[in-house]
C-alpha cells in the first residue's frame, strides 16, 4: 500500500492556512515543501493523506458520489503495520477502487488530487532506476523528483501533450468513437503530440489523419491534466474545416465511427448525458463524456458560443 507522498503538503494548503491570503505566497509555501525535506517532514506530522493499493484509491461510496476519506500520519502508520489489505478496508470502512472507474463520481477536489496522486505513484514505480548508470534512484521527501545517487542526475515527473478538438463545419460538429470507449459514447477527436510539433500542426495532423478532412481555423480552448493512460496534459482547441471539405475518410486503424451532428442534435444529448438515462428513454442515440472531462467542457462550449469565431490555422 502506497500513501500520496504529497499529500500531506498539498493537503496543508486545501485545508486552510488562513494566514496564506495570496496565490503567491501559497504557491511559494507549496514550492518550499516540494523543495525542502525537513519543511515537507514537519507538515506531514499534521497533514492529511489519501491511501492506494496498486494504484487503486481508498474511498468510501455515499449515496451519489465516491468520496476520498483522509487521515492522519499517525493513523496509517499504525493500521499498515499491522493490518493487511481486506483488514484495512473494513477498518477504514472503505474500499480500494480504480480510478478509471471512480472518477467521474469524485467531487471535483478529490478528483483532482487523486489524478495527481495517482500519476506521481505511478511515475515513482516506473523510473526506479537513473537510465543513465542503471543504478536505484531515490526520491526526495515531497516526491516531486528522484535522484541518481551516482551521477546527481535528477528527474521529475512529466506529462504527455494530447490535443483534444473539436471539429466543426460552422452549423455542425464532428464526433467520433474509438473502440476504447464505453458503449454509446462519443467524443472530440484526440491524439498525442509528435516530437518536434507544434500544437497547431498536431490538430492539423490528427485531423487529416483520422477523418481525412483539412483544418481550415483552429483555436485554444482551455487545457486539463488527465491521468490515463500515464499522466497527461489535455490541450482543448476548436477547429473549423475548409468550406464544401466535410466528406469523412473514417481512418478505421484509430477510430470505430465518425459522425457529424447537429447543435440541436448535440444540445439534446448534454440535457440527458447519462447512459444509464440513455438506455431507458430510448430517446438519444449516444451519450458525452461526463463534466469532468475538457471533452465535455468543449463540447458543452460550441453548443453555448455558436458565434466563437476561431483563427486561421
Amino acid at each position: 500500500m502506497s500513501l500520496y507522498c504529497g499529500t500531506a503538503c498539498r493537503r496543508k494548503f486545501f485545508g486552510g492556512y488562513r494566514l496564506l491570503s495570496t496565490y503567491v505566497t501559497k504557491t511559494r509555501y507549496l514550492f518550499e515543501l516540494k523543495e525542502d525535506d525537513d519543511a515537507c517532514k514537519k507538515a506531514q506530522q499534521t497533514g492529511a493523506f489519501y491511501l492506494f493499493h496498486n494504484l487503486a484509491p481508498l474511498l468510501q461510496k455515499s449515496e451519489h458520489q465516491y468520496v476520498a476519506p483522509q487521515h492522519s500520519l499517525l493513523e496509517l502508520e499504525r493500521l499498515l503495520a499491522s493490518l493487511q489489505k481486506a483488514e484495512v478496508e473494513t477498518a477504514l470502512q472503505g474500499s480500494f477502487i480504480k480510478l478509471t472507474k471512480a472518477l467521474f463520481e469524485l467531487n471535483v477536489k478529490d478528483a483532482s488530487l487523486l489524478s495527481t496522486a495517482q500519476a506521481l505513484l505511478r511515475w515513482h514505480d516506473a523510473h526506479q532506476f537513473c537510465s543513465r548508470s542503471g543504478q536505484p534512484t531515490k526520491k526526495n521527501v515531497s516526491g516531486s523528483k528522484r535522484v541518481c545517487p551516482s551521477n546527481n542526475i535528477i528527474y521529475y515527473p512529466q506529462v504527455a501533450p494530447v490535443v483534444i478538438t473539436l471539429v466543426s463545419d460552422g452549423t455542425r460538429c464532428l464526433l467520433v468513437r474509438q473502440s476504447s470507449f464505453p458503449k454509446g459514447m462519443y467524443s472530440a477527436l484526440a491524439g498525442f503530440c509528435d516530437i518536434g510539433e507544434s500544437l497547431e500542426e498536431t490538430v492539423r495532423r490528427e485531423i487529416a489523419e483520422e477523418v481525412g478532412l483539412e483544418v481550415d481555423r483552429l483555436h485554444y480552448s482551455a487545457s486539463q491534466h488527465w491521468p490515463f493512460p500515464h499522466s497527461t496534459l489535455m490541450i482543448a482547441c476548436h477547429a473549423t474545416v475548409k468550406p464544401g471539405q466535410t466528406d469523412l475518410q473514417v481512418n478505421l486503424r484509430e477510430l470505430e465511427a465518425a459522425a457529424w451532428f447537429s447543435r440541436d442534435e448535440v444540445a439534446a444529448v448534454l440535457r440527458r448525458n447519462h447512459p444509464s438515462n440513455q438506455q431507458q428513454s430510448g430517446a438519444v442515440p449516444f451519450w458525452l463524456p461526463p463534466k469532468l472531462a475538457i471533452a465535455h467542457q468543449l463540447i458543452k462550449e460550441w453548443v453555448e458560443k455558436p458565434t466563437c469565431s476561431p483563427l486561421p490555422a
